[in-house]
């Protein structure tokens, strides 16, 4: 009983991006439904933000389904196509958006700002171990005979 549970479990949780596409959708050319399945898994859904609008069940994400299958039907290369809906819709769409123009600032900030961590992290490692190295004396004789007196009682 256990083990069926699971299963079920299973096959639910790894069959749900499969219910997304509705039947209707489906191209009757295999080659085109293949190249339309790989186009919407790199296609942002708009609702859902971080899924692509292969997994989706928004409205909208099935919208941009039909989009992209009719742009295929259309004749359009599979860059054409995700250009006219880029066009359409803005960069946001991609779900890996590319590395050019501004976008360059954006894929750059994240390992400049490590370097500028680690800089400044070193640097006040470096000034710290410079401080307590030079923060180190030996006794006065007063402090000496104050702290033998401590001592003794």
């Amino acid at each position: 009983m256990k083990r069926n549970l699971i299963t079920l479990l299973a096959f639910v949780t790894f069959a749900a991006p499969v219910l997304a596409v509705q039947p209707d959708e489906i191209l009757a050319d295999p080659a085109l439904e293949a190249r339309a399945r790989d186009l919407s898994k790199d296609l942002r859904c708009l609702v859902c933000r971080n899924e692509s609008i292969d997994e989706s069940n928004a409205e909208l994400a099935r919208d941009l389904r039909l989009l992209v299958r009719e742009r295929l039907v259309a004749g359009d290369t599979d860059d054409e196509s995700i250009s006219y809906i880029v066009n359409r819709y803005g960069e946001y769409v991609l779900l890996r958006p590319t590395a050019s123009g501004a976008n360059w600032l954006l894929w750059a900030a994240g390992p400049v700002m490590l370097l500028i961590g680690a800089g400044v992290g070193g640097g006040f490692l470096r000034n710290r171990a410079k401080a307590t190295s030079q923060g180190e004396t030996d006794l006065s004789a007063d402090e000496k005979q104050r702290l033998a007196e401590i001592l003794k009682d």
